[in-house]
C-alpha cells in the first residue's frame, strides 16, 4: 500500500493516479452513497479541485483504495473559497446548513479544510483499519508539509468512535447536523502534537 499526495505540479508524474482517484471518487460519492455532484468522464469532481489543493491517494497496484482532499482556508476561486466556509456563507445552495459551525469559518494560512475523504467499498472490512491509520498518516504528514497546524472537516458524526483510535486529536466546532445521508458534524483537528 502506497500512499501519493498529489498537486496540479506534480501530477504528470503519477500517470492515470489523479485520473483514477477522481473515479474512485465517483463510485463513492455518486455511486454508492447518490450525492448529486458534477461528473464528466467517469469522474467527479467540484468547483475546490483548483490548484490551490491537493489530494491523497492511498492506492496499491494502480487501485485507488482511499482518498482525501486538503484545501487551504485562504483558497479563492471566483466566489468560492472552500466548502465549509462557503456552507455558511449560503453560497452553495445545496444540503449543507449555513449554521455547520460555532463560529466563523477561519481564513488562516495554517489552517486547511480535509474533504471529500472516502475509502473503497470494495475493501474488506478486516482490510479497512489498516487503510483508516495510513489515510491518517499521511492526511497528518501531507498537513504539516504544507505548514497546517489544524484541520478542519465535515465529517461523519461518529468521529469521537474512530479519530481516538487512529491518533487524532479533534474537538467538534459544529452541532450534529442530518446531510443527505446520516448525520455529519464540523470538527477541527490539531496538529501541533504532530509538529516534530
Amino acid at each position: 500500500m502506497q500512499t501519493t499526495t498529489l498537486s496540479f505540479s506534480n501530477l504528470h508524474n503519477h500517470g492515470e493516479l489523479f485520473a483514477n482517484l477522481f473515479r474512485a471518487r465517483k463510485q463513492s460519492f455518486i455511486i454508492h452513497k447518490n450525492w448529486d455532484l458534477p461528473e464528466s468522464e467517469d469522474m467527479e469532481f467540484d468547483q475546490y479541485d483548483t490548484p490551490q489543493s491537493r489530494w491523497i491517494a492511498i492506492h496499491d497496484n494502480g487501485a485507488v483504495l482511499a482518498g482525501i482532499r486538503l484545501t487551504p482556508t485562504t483558497a479563492r476561486c471566483g466566489v468560492y473559497s472552500y466548502m465549509i466556509r462557503d456552507a455558511q456563507r449560503g453560497i452553495l445552495g445545496g444540503s449543507i446548513p449555513q449554521d455547520l459551525l460555532y463560529a466563523d469559518a477561519p481564513v488562516d494560512e495554517q489552517v486547511w479544510e480535509c474533504s471529500r475523504v472516502f475509502v473503497s467499498h470494495d475493501i474488506p472490512q478486516m482490510y479497512r483499519r489498516k487503510v483508516h491509520f495510513k489515510m491518517v498518516e499521511a492526511m497528518t504528514g501531507s498537513a504539516r508539509e504544507l505548514g497546517a497546524t489544524r484541520l478542519i472537516a465535515l465529517t461523519g458524526a461518529t468521529w469521537p468512535r474512530w479519530y481516538g483510535r487512529c491518533g487524532l486529536e479533534a474537538e467538534a466546532v459544529g452541532r450534529v447536523l442530518w446531510i443527505d445521508d446520516g448525520d455529519f458534524q464540523c470538527v477541527s483537528i490539531d496538529l501541533t502534537a504532530k509538529m516534530h
